[in-house]
């Protein structure tokens, strides 16, 4: 058999994880290499827990490494897990429910500052016309009024959610990755204040589009519900919290880095 042609290394690693949800992962993969094969290096599939194989057989333009969890981990951990497996430059951690109409991964790159440690597009959820708002440091006051007449919405965001987070590999390296005490919810928050303590800054490219197509599990799930909760008293007992909200309330979020 004839030993197929190498391909030249690019610059994204990409972590995936399925929680029985490889249904949601195939139309991804069709879309990532319709429009972003060129800058994929290889695609991390990890399968938290068994399901049928509904992807076996089909060719991608990229490597899907695949990792079986012998034991269901949680959000931060199975990423982390794929990081062990990544050498490009970047490492894009995303959810199995995320949707592209063209290339978003290579412009982003783009856009990177030289200090950008993190980076994500506009994220338009379901229903929705316009992306979701700019997010503020989570607090109970916050939560509580976010989606009040007056609230003021952050000229850039204090944080972005897990659902698309494009790292640069050195400064997921430099900070641990993800706080693995979290187990479904508030790691996204945790990385993100803990990236831009670091030195690092949050990067949106606020001209590139990509769609979230799941609801929310917490609002129809009591047992994600109580993760959510347990996470959130996590992230406001955390060092992390305290020191970003500190730096953020100094000025602005040149002071935090």
């Amino acid at each position: 058999m004839p030993t197929p042609p190498s391909r030249t290394p690019q610059p994204i690693t990409v972590s995936i994880v399925s929680h029985g949800q490889l249904a949601l992962v195939r139309p991804l993969l069709e879309q990532l290499d319709r429009f972003s094969a060129g800058s994929i290096d290889k695609v991390v599939l990890t399968l938290n827990i068994p399901e049928p194989d509904v992807l076996a057989g089909l060719p991608w333009q990229f490597p899907v490494e695949r990792i079986e969890n012998a034991a269901a981990m949680g959000f931060g951990a199975n990423h982390n897990q794929a990081f062990r497996h990544c050498d490009s430059e970047w490492f894009l951690v995303l959810n199995p429910d995320m949707r592209f109409d063209n290339d978003v991964l290579a412009p982003l790159a783009a856009q990177a500052a030289p200090d950008a440690g993190l980076l994500t597009p506009r994220i338009l959820e379901p229903g929705k016309a316009q992306p979701e708002q700019h997010r503020a440091i989570i607090t109970p006051l916050e939560i509580l009024t976010r989606k009040r007449p007056g609230y003021a919405i952050p000229a850039v965001p204090e944080w972005v959610p897990g659902l698309f987070m494009l790292f640069r590999s050195r400064a997921y390296r430099e900070v641990g990755g993800f706080d693995e005490r979290f187990f479904m919810y508030g790691e996204d928050f945790d990385i993100c204040a803990r990236t831009q303590l670091a030195g690092w800054k949050l990067q949106v490219a606020e001209d590139l589009l990509a769609r979230h197509e799941a609801q929310r599990a917490s609002h129809a799930s009591r047992r994600h519900l109580y993760w959510h909760v347990t996470s959130l008293l996590k992230v406001w007992g955390s060092g992390a919290f305290w020191r970003f909200r500190r730096a953020v309330r100094g000025g602005s979020q040149a002071s935090v880095l």
